[in-house]
């Protein structure tokens, strides 16, 4: 998956506590919220299979695009751009660098093609009543393998502990300790004392105390209050017997494990490497489908199949090749072409050449949808920026419902999005928060429970309704006090391909159809860097694009961002404000009241733990309710543009977070690349069985 220029949150970057065991340490950790409860014991599939509806294991057949011939050495061949900075997967946040854990380490857990969990390393998998304690069983057999596919070590439960271990040490500064934070009882604990000794030991470093003793002395930090990591909810319960304890009911714990938090690692191999581990392809253990044979920085990586793997039979491709070149996003549509690689982005550039030629019209697709992140429009109750863009004019409005229905029911969005894709553009369409196909309970998509259906299969867009709600508007607005028009600064960042050209879509299309005279976007461009922390997160805008990504299979994940403390649109309900310590006067009774129950249904919904229906059921109560009330306006999922290539996208495991997407076991390449046609017959195709596998699973 390539990088994408815009990308406001970024998983870990999330709004952070500061620790509070030391004033003078400022310990960033992600946080997830409490966890609840499915309850009972988990159901597991069985191990031998990624099954489809008719309990086939083979992945769909695409139309007119036959698999390359079996029984011969298969190669799918790519260009890379950028070198890797580390292999080390316990540590690293980079996408590009986690499709290289993602298809080198096996976890507990993986997805098949319809995103149905499947056993991995562990067999199978039970809980306590309240779903606080998880019980894995792990695959006897497995072995850690050197780049030369020699054999190492067996894989045993052990290897989860020293991975948790070292993920939660400051020391190490993993980027993946985050996925801890609230799930893991007394990870967070462990980390942040570990924190503390690590500015205790730089502090005697740079000289400012004598010892660390006397670093604690002068700071109050008592150490023998530290616990031990025995006291943390990982353990080794015997070889092949891993178990886990969370901090409160948690019912998307086996979501969670698909992150690389979660993967293991040989302890007295990570041991001996230190600071070396990961370095290179000759510093690393693998177990999974495929071994890093061969590993020259800025000239190729070359993933072959593992011998050893534990699941043999489902690795179709038998070797994966990355060649360097720097010029590789230029470069790759020709190679392509004469057959040198099998996988190339067709820019927006070259798009329209493509499908008008008659040589290349038949050899892209879009890629599929990326439901990972979801993508909305926010309004700040708390605008912090210039006078000239009149904040408190902007709080009149902002605080008028009637006001913001107007904007929701007024956004054109398939004309918005057309400049992102312009021949599909209502693929990129999402109604709600949660994108469709995100999360299933009881069987069901999330987006079907309750008022959220209307909402999902419906459209926002409604010419009639916004002029309503505008005529309405301009009279309680009148009366409060407000002046026309309304201006709304909405800033872009520059760096981002395109959302200016959007911002200047939605400033027209919203103008002309509600009256210039009424509403008044101001577009203008934010920093090229540091646009969150210096835009969104401060306050400096009025009505703005963002977007949230997903961190596991539950809705609790999409109610984060407009949760009480986070930067969005500044709603929450505290006295002062977290981030500036600023009293918050600016919601008036009604809208304050409309955030209070908002908060009560979010409440509630984080309570039902025992009934996976009815937890789906309360949460989308919330969330329709915030929509509903115009809090924000659903945009988009995320997109990968057009490729071409001879990869099958519906042979690959399905799942909108964690690892599971980037892994190429299972995968099948074509004889040919998919034509749009051929793409979206096998879609619809796919999104049937999608549906029935999920009900079929439930």
């Amino acid at each position: 998956m390539k990088d994408k220029a815009f990308k406001p949150r970024v998983k870990k970057m999330k709004l952070k506590r500061v620790l509070s065991l030391i004033l003078s340490l400022a310990v960033i950790a992600g946080m997830l919220g409490a966890c609840g409860n499915s309850g009972g014991e988990a159901t597991v599939q069985p191990s031998n299979a990624s099954q489809s509806p008719s309990g086939s294991a083979d992945a769909p057949a695409q139309p007119d695009a036959p698999p390359a011939a079996s029984g011969e050495e298969t190669q799918y061949r790519l260009l890379y751009a950028s070198e890797y900075t580390t292999l080390n997967y316990l540590i690293v946040g980079n996408t590009y660098e986690l499709k290289a854990a993602a298809n080198t380490i096996d976890g507990l857990t993986e997805y098949d093609s319809y995103g149905i969990v499947q056993p991995a390393l562990a067999e199978s998998w039970s809980s306590n009543p309240d779903n606080t304690v998880w019980t894995f069983k792990i695959r006897q057999g497995v072995k850690w393998v050197d780049k030369d596919g020699n054999e190492v070590a067996d894989v045993t439960a052990q290897d989860w502990v020293d991975a948790a271990k070292y993920v939660n040490d400051a020391h190490n500064d993993s980027s993946l300790q985050y996925m801890y934070d609230g799930i893991i009882k007394n990870a967070q604990i462990y980390y942040e004392q570990t924190a503390i000794a690590l500015e205790a030991e730089n502090a005697v470093t740079d000289g400012n105390v004598e010892s660390v003793e006397d670093y604690y002395g002068e700071n109050s930090i008592d150490p023998q209050t530290f616990i031990a990591f025995d006291e943390v909810g990982v353990k080794a319960l015997d070889s092949y017997t891993l178990e886990y304890t969370t901090e409160s009911p948690c019912p998307f714990f086996i979501s969670v494990l698909s992150y690389a938090s979660y993967l293991p690692v040989y302890g007295p191999y990570l041991e001996e490497q230190g600071v070396n581990f990961g370095l290179d392809n000759e510093s690393l253990l693998y177990n999974g489908a495929y071994i890093l044979s061969e590993f020259e920085p800025n000239v190729k990586h070359v993933f072959t199949a593992n011998p050893s793997y534990w699941e043999k039979e489902k690795v179709n491709i038998s070797k994966i090749v990355h060649t360097y070149n720097a010029d590789s996003s230029t470069l790759a549509p020709t190679m392509l072409q004469k057959g040198e690689i099998d996988e190339a982005a067709i820019s927006a550039d070259i798009l329209d050449d493509w499908l008008k030629n008659d040589a290349t019209k038949d050899l892209v697709r879009p890629s599929m949808p990326v439901i990972s992140y979801s993508y909305f429009y926010t309004f700040n109750f708390e605008p912090r920026f210039d006078a000239q863009y009149e904040p408190e004019n902007w709080t009149i409005a902002v605080n008028n419902e009637s006001f913001r229905q107007a904007l929701l029911h007024g956004l054109d969005r398939i004309k918005a999005l057309t400049v992102q894709d312009p021949y599909n553009p209502g693929a990129l369409l999402n109604n709600t928060v949660t994108p469709k196909t995100f999360a299933v309970g009881a069987g069901k998509d999330y987006t079907q429970y309750g008022d959220l259906k209307a909402i999902s299969d419906g459209d926002s867009f409604n010419e009639a309704l916004a002029l309503q709600y505008r005529d309405k508007a301009k009279e309680e607005l009148a009366a409060a006090g407000a002046t026309f028009p309304i201006k709304a600064l909405m800033p872009y960042n520059p760096n981002t391909t395109n959302w200016d050209n959007e911002c200047q879509v939605v400033e027209q299309q919203l103008e002309s159809l509600l009256g210039s005279d009424f509403i008044d976007i101001i577009v203008e461009a934010g920093p090229s860097t540091g646009f969150l922390g210096a835009v969104r997160r401060s306050g400096l805008y009025a009505f703005m694009k963002c977007n949230w990504g997903a961190d596991y299979a539950d809705p609790q994940t999409w109610a984060e961002p407009f949760s009480s403390g986070n930067s969005y649109n500044f709603m929450y309900t505290s006295d002062t404000n977290m981030l500036s310590e600023k009293p918050v006067t600016n919601k008036t009774q009604a809208t304050q009241d409309l955030v209070n129950e908002y908060y009560g249904l979010t409440a509630a919904a984080k309570a039902s733990y025992t009934d996976e229906a009815e937890r789906f059921e309360a949460f989308a109560e919330a969330e329709s309710f915030l929509i509903n009330h115009a809090f924000i306006i659903p945009f988009s999922v995320d997109t990968d543009g057009y490729i071409s290539s001879n990869l099958d996208p519906f042979s690959l495991m399905y799942a909108p977070y964690g690892l599971s997407p980037f892994r190429y076991k299972g995968g099948q390449l074509l004889s040919k690349p998919m034509s749009m046609d051929d793409y979206s017959a096998a879609y619809a195709k796919w999104k049937s069985e999608w549906t029935a596998a999920q009900a079929a699973a439930n």
